[in-house]
């Protein structure tokens, strides 16, 4: 359960209400405005008696599936008639087909306006950090893993790698954590390095389900000699920012 107030104000238009959509490989996490908790579910669908991912590695498989989850979860959560303004988090390093079918999915709601919000950034808005400094944004979640620099609020450098959380129980975390300092580390070139050198004096900020698991931050802190900051309720900070990003648009729709 989650507090409205952590949540923006959002104006009183039935026809345009807001949405933040948090579309993850393992889990979509969702907020409509006006409600206080927060919706939290496996990202699954169910055609005929099975059940299939249409996420998968942080990437959309499947539109028609994404949508159907999507109906399921926030189809009648708005007024019939109303044309919602969307804001869904997206991987930082994603293709137009990954885009392009979101949007697809999303047309089940029919949204008025559709916000992309990199998770990486979308964290970073959700903590409300300083981004007059540069900053390491590190978002481990179930299936993959990213690491972006944020100078100035926009992603200057990323990488993702197609491992998270979830392989846990066959990978050790060691792995895990050695391919995200190389990530880190991979950034270190050209013009980049100054900001680079200044986030990681200020300490990586960690999203995503990884964050609760002290064996992952700890072991970061160590590899790259810094002080990792978790995100507070890290596996819903990016729907935070998701949300936080909505009132940029607030005042189009009084």
């Amino acid at each position: 359960m989650l507090s409205a107030h952590r949540f923006p104000a959002w104006p009183v238009c039935r026809r345009c209400p807001g949405i933040a959509i948090d579309l993850g490989s393992a889990r979509t996490r969702a907020w409509t405005q006006g409600r206080r908790s927060v919706i939290d579910a496996p990202t699954v669908t169910f055609p005929g008696r099975g059940l299939t991912h249409p996420v998968q590695r942080g990437t959309i498989i499947d539109a028609d599936g994404t949508g159907r989850l999507l109906e399921r979860l926030l189809g009648g959560r708005t007024p019939r008639l109303a044309r919602p303004v969307v804001a869904i988090t997206t991987p930082v390093l994603s293709d137009r087909r990954h885009h392009t079918a979101a949007v697809e999915a999303l047309g089940v709601l029919r949204p008025r306006t559709v916000l992309s919000v990199e998770s990486v950034r979308a964290i970073a808005l959700g903590v409300r950090a300083d981004l007059s400094r540069p900053l390491l944004v590190v978002d481990v979640g179930a299936h993959i893993t990213e690491v972006a620099l944020l100078v100035d609020g926009v992603v200057s450098a990323a990488r993702r790698t197609a491992l998270g959380t979830s392989d846990l129980d066959t990978t050790p975390s060691r792995e895990l954590v050695a391919q995200t300092a190389a990530m880190v580390t991979g950034m270190l070139h050209g013009s980049r390095v100054p900001y680079l050198v200044d986030a990681l004096e200020r300490g990586p900020l960690v999203g995503g389900g990884g964050a609760l698991r002290p064996e992952v931050t700890y072991q970061l802190s160590v590899r790259l000699n810094t002080c990792v900051r978790p995100a507070p309720q890290p596996h819903i900070a990016a729907l935070r920012g998701a949300a936080e990003a909505l009132r940029s648009t607030r005042s189009h729709h009084h």
